[in-house]
């Protein structure tokens, strides 16, 4: 059987000009992941476009797949910055509020340079990524339990874990969905409606009266 490639990188960037070398060799490769595909993203091809040499990329990086890892680890910490920031500003909202800020947020941090992340998406599971995926699944879950936790005389008798889970299951495979429909396309009075739909089944399920979410899609 084949030796898995090395992932992880050699060495930080603790100074100015190492940092900035880094970030060139994880931009290029994100450009050729989007533009050309993962079977030209070779160490050459990255550090050409980078505009370093295939030795200083292996200063840093021991393979291809560590450079991936690397846009990958970007990408994620993009997405879930947005994703903490917002769930501290939906702290004091009513359940009908935050689940909308949520959804939004969520659907507007997946459409993040969209063709990147369809491209990230079957890389994952190449690059070994998996197990950071899982951390941040639970960070959002830990978050958005800690939520309900606080609104629960606002909410019909229920298993937290499940709703939690439940939550979070729908909002991410909207989001998640959207992008991989091709989320350019999508007009925004499109994603004002799923925005709508998606944040009216939430608080459907969550609520004590069931009762219709005020307002209405554009």
């Amino acid at each position: 059987m084949a030796r898995k490639p090395p992932t992880s990188p050699r060495k930080n960037a603790s100074q100015e000009r190492s940092r900035a070398t880094v970030d060139a060799l994880v931009e290029a490769t994100a450009r050729i992941l989007v533009n050309e595909g993962f079977e030209k993203a070779s160490t050459n091809r990255i550090a050409e476009i980078a505009g370093v040499s295939v030795g200083s990329l292996y200063q840093y990086f021991p393979s291809k797949e560590a450079l991936v890892a690397a846009v990958i680890d970007r990408h994620n910490e993009e997405i879930m910055a947005i994703v903490r920031n917002a769930l501290k500003e939906i702290a004091d909202m009513p359940i009908d509020t935050a689940v909308r800020q949520l959804v939004t947020v969520a659907i507007e941090a997946h459409r993040i340079n969209p063709k990147l992340h369809r491209v990230l998406v079957e890389q994952i599971p190449r690059t070994g990524q998996l197990k950071d995926v899982e951390a941040f699944n639970r960070e959002v879950h830990t978050l958005v339990r800690a939520y309900l936790e606080s609104r629960r005389k606002e909410m019909r008798k229920i298993d937290l874990d499940v709703a939690t889970f439940i939550c979070v299951s729908a909002i991410e495979a909207v989001a998640h969905n959207t992008v991989l429909a091709r989320a350019e396309a999508i007009s925004e009075k499109m994603v004002r409606a799923l925005v709508y739909e998606t944040t009216r089944m939430i608080v459907g399920y969550l609520r004590k009266d069931r009762s219709s979410l005020s307002g209405k899609a554009i």
